[in-house]
């Protein structure tokens, strides 16, 4: 089977790379001995710099801390944690040199983030027709004898429009 190496830009590698041992992998990781192994990880996880948390728990090279998050799976939660690492950048924006529109970009992803990590696009519409197929007979004739659309109908196409005129 072809091994790929892991970096920053490939850090799942391939599907046709070999299985990681983890009798092999623990064997010769340093981060899986190290006494602050918990912080290390949870670092990774909440979007630190690999060379940030090699410089600070005095690691090797950045290439470990990519093996040990590949070998112990932290690369699916690093993933949905994406909320961290854009809340970093909102808390820095009063710190450096930014654009406003870098920060409102910044803060409408944060928006569209759920709790679980998953990107949630609202997306607001309104299908007329299905709301013209739920009037009664009553309320129909009433439309078409003098335009009058049910209070209901009003609420349902303001509600998605912030509050703007009905149909």
């Amino acid at each position: 089977m072809k091994n790929t190496k892991l970096t920053r830009e490939n850090p799942n590698l391939q599907s046709n790379t070999s299985a990681v041992s983890q009798g092999r992998h623990a064997a010769e990781c340093r981060i899986c001995s190290h006494p602050q192994r918990e912080e290390i990880e949870r670092d990774f996880v909440n979007w630190r710099s690999p060379a940030a948390i090699t410089k600070q728990y005095g690691l090797r090279n950045r290439s470990s801390v990519y093996r040990h998050a590949h070998a112990a799976g932290l690369f699916s939660k690093r993933q949905r944690n994406v909320r961290a690492a854009l809340e970093k950048i909102i808390e820095r924006a009063g710190e450096v040199e930014v654009t406003a529109p870098a920060v409102v970009a910044a803060v409408q992803a944060y928006s569209k983030i759920n709790a679980a990590g998953q990107w949630i696009d609202r997306s607001e519409h309104v299908n007329l027709n299905e709301l013209f197929e739920r009037m009664t007979t009553l309320e129909m004739e009433g439309y078409a004898r003098d335009g009058t659309l049910p209070a209901w109908f009003k609420a349902a196409v303001s509600a998605t429009t912030g509050g703007g005129q009905g149909a």
